[in-house]
């Protein structure tokens, strides 16, 4: 594409030197000079616009190159973008609480990913490595059935890998994922590797893409949601028992108190009653003649 652009504007120079050199004939063509200047300005301004939009073809072209050399060459390289777009995508959808990347097992192992989930059914942990080496060679060579072979084979192996290291019996969940961060091999492994997914299936190791993990992800997210809602709900209803059995105990106290009351005001009702009674003997005892005089 960029040769193509340049060609354009290679003509498009000779285009404009071929107007400049044309002789003007003894007619007076002012207004046609004009236009001539208003074209050649026109043409200055495109050709300035053509030339930027060739750099930065230019400049997209060496992206590319350097996206490919990243898919297709170092593994190292390879391998970190794979992560890099893992952790991104659980990132932006998981909690914080709900993930951990590199993080060792008890068994010793590192893997690029686990989704914390309460046991049962346990962590799940996602791979985001894949035998890309195999899948380049057999795509070079369509008709390579050696290699078509060797990629089936290098796919199950990893297969094997993940469910050996990753699902650990009382302490994982039973399945893991293999992350492919294409959704072109994704696509291809299904179209042409039934046999493959299947075998996946059985080893109960999950392949997913990035559309495919976006869509698991969030249900692993509404099930998480669910089970924090019943578990808030479930403390809910324990502190509502607590506070019933506080207000019936409340309820039996008050009611102990008003009987209390209700005696007491008794008992000083009898007290005035008897209170009433003394003060007129008293006061006939004050009232009466011992003959003392």
């Amino acid at each position: 594409m960029t040769t193509y652009i340049l060609i354009l504007l290679v003509l498009v120079v000779i285009l404009q030197l071929a107007l400049l050199m044309r002789r003007p004939a003894p007619v007076d063509f002012s207004p046609l000079n004009e236009s001539n200047t208003r074209l050649r300005e026109v043409l200055a301004d495109r050709l300035g616009k053509l030339s930027q939009n060739a750099i930065e073809l230019k400049n997209i072209g060496d992206d590319i190159a350097n996206f490919k050399n990243i898919l297709m060459g170092n593994k190292q390289a390879r391998g970190t973008f794979g992560e890099r777009q893992l952790e991104d995508l659980i990132a932006d959808i998981m909690p914080p609480e709900s993930y951990a990347f590199q993080c060792v097992l008890e068994s010793g192992v590192r893997p690029d990913c686990i989704i914390r989930l309460p046991y049962p059914p346990g962590d799940m942990v996602i791979d985001s490595k894949f035998p890309l080496e195999s899948y380049t060679r057999m795509t070079a060579d369509a008709n390579d059935g050696l290699a078509r072979k060797q990629f089936e084979l290098d796919v199950r192996k990893h297969i094997d890998a993940i469910a050996e290291k990753y699902i650990i019996p009382g302490v994982t969940a039973e399945s893991a994922m293999m992350f492919i961060a294409s959704e072109s091999i994704f696509e291809m492994l299904h179209r042409e590797f039934g046999g493959t997914i299947e075998y996946a299936a059985r080893k109960k190791v999950f392949i997913v893409s990035p559309a495919t993990l976006w869509a698991t992800l969030n249900t692993i997210r509404a099930v998480l949601s669910d089970i924090k809602i019943k578990r808030v709900a479930a403390q809910i209803k324990k502190e509502l028992d607590a506070l019933l059995s506080d207000l019936t105990r409340l309820s039996d106290r008050a009611d102990n108190l008003g009987r209390h009351f209700s005696q007491t005001t008794t008992d000083i009702e009898q007290l005035q009653t008897s209170i009433r009674k003394i003060a007129p003997r008293a006061e006939k005892l004050r009232d009466m003649d011992f003959g003392e005089d």
